[in-house]
């Protein structure tokens, strides 16, 4: 039977029926701040940041919040996929939780952006698989790379805490590390990753909240403005521009049998659509949400769940650092910017330096990635020519969308201007 007809077979017409009923509005409960239920002090705006802050300026604590539950994604070809997903409920009140997860997922997971030092009060609320109410899947949050995570808060099912239908669970996280990190569902991983349950997650030095005029032992003054990849002492991580690309693959058989409530074919698992930051080329250069996805003839997704492009824009002579991370759970890519020095500065969360802090920062022409793992790349610009630059997998077969057309995949442009 192909797939299609599978699509429209006879068993799928109760779970429509379901699926099409109003989520239901009800209020979840969140943790958030490390001061009692009601005290002033766990104030925070509405991207979660607390209102305290230290002496440098940063939030003391931050509150996140986000839903999991399921969705759909296009293809570069136009191909409809079925999937789950994260969504971001940090700015949202708890009682339009439920219904603002409602076929929300975003592919990939929303970024998170925190600063070294910082308390994280993450909460995960469980939204349920609206499309498949014949599923009852538990979801988490791993913090991928994460160091000193308690065994509670890991994610990993059987040794963790799960989050199961319409419940919510915060996680807490002291950051005593700067890096490149990923976030991924934890529970039957193999399928939830498959599925779209992955993002990139960062943390910013405290090097970068140096009062200015910081003189390191080799001379490099900090100034006001400066950031930097980790806490280098020598200002060899420093950029101007940062970009996030994460790179993955879609294996639509997988995605299709899993909306038609078919067997999933586990073994035969392998990624047809390529893509950097849940788009396929020429998705992937389209800088703006990609529009809202419909349904069928009656139902359209209330907003965009591709909202992230993946163009790199910088300035002739900035620094450029690109966090590359590989969250596939079938594919290695191996990447190149042709015309572009790139200089590899990290990887797996931590500084390209030994133990006795000797130096293997290297420069290269590509990088590979393996699923789980995450590279730190700084691109001087200085002397290169302004222009379009493609940033590109080398692995040929997956420069396409799909079988049926080439010239797609895992591509975007890196763009320089005067």
């Amino acid at each position: 039977m192909k797939i299609k007809q599978l699509l429209a077979a006879p068993v799928l017409t109760g779970l429509t029926l379901l699926a099409s009923v109003t989520a239901v509005n009800a209020a979840v409960y969140t943790q958030c701040g490390p001061y009692p239920k009601g005290d002033a002090r766990n104030a925070v705006d509405e991207q979660g940041n607390s209102l305290l802050k230290d002496a440098t300026g940063m939030s003391q604590f931050v509150c996140k919040h986000s839903a999991a539950g399921d969705g759909w994604m296009t293809t570069a070809d136009g191909t409809r996929l079925y999937g789950f997903g994260f969504s971001d409920m940090t700015s949202v009140p708890n009682e339009e939780v439920m219904h603002k997860g409602y076929f929300n997922a975003k592919y990939p997971a929303p970024t998170m952006y925190f600063d070294e030092g910082q308390d994280v009060y993450w909460n995960l609320t469980n939204t349920g698989m609206t499309h498949r109410p014949d599923l009852f899947d538990a979801h988490s949050i791993h913090w991928h790379g994460f160091p000193q995570a308690s065994a509670i808060y890991d994610g990993v099912p059987h040794g963790s805490a799960v989050v199961t239908m319409g419940s919510t669970f915060a996680y807490y996280y002291k950051l005593n590390d700067a890096g490149t990190f990923m976030y991924h569902c934890h529970v039957e991983a193999t399928e939830h990753m498959q599925m779209g349950m992955v993002g990139n997650l960062f943390v910013r030095p405290k090097q970068n909240r140096l009062p200015p005029g910081t003189t390191f032992g080799n001379g490099f003054v900090h100034q006001a403005n400066y950031r930097y990849a980790y806490n280098d002492s020598d200002g060899s991580t420093a950029y101007d521009v940062e970009a996030a690309l994460q790179f993955g693959s879609m294996d639509s058989n997988f995605h299709l049998l899993h909306e038609a409530v078919q067997p999933l074919p586990f073994l035969q698992m392998k990624g047809d659509y390529a893509q950097v930051n849940g788009r396929g080329y020429p998705m992937s250069v389209v800088e703006a949400p990609l529009p809202a996805i419909q349904m069928d003839d009656g139902s359209l997704l209330a907003e965009s769940s591709q909202p992230e492009h993946a163009v790199v824009r910088a300035k002739v002579g900035q620094k450029i650092l690109l966090r590359l991370t590989n969250l596939n759970v079938t594919d290695y890519f191996t990447v190149t910017a042709l015309g572009l020095p790139m200089r590899v500065v990290g990887a797996g969360a931590h500084i390209a330096r030994g133990e006795g802090g000797d130096s293997w920062a290297y420069d290269t022409s590509s990088v590979t990635l393996g699923g789980g793992e995450g590279v730190d790349v700084l691109v001087d610009t200085t002397g290169v020519q302004p222009g379009t630059y493609f940033l590109y997998t080398t692995n040929l077969n997956y420069l396409s969308n799909g079988a049926g057309e080439d010239r797609g995949g895992l591509m975007t442009h890196i763009v320089l201007s005067n």
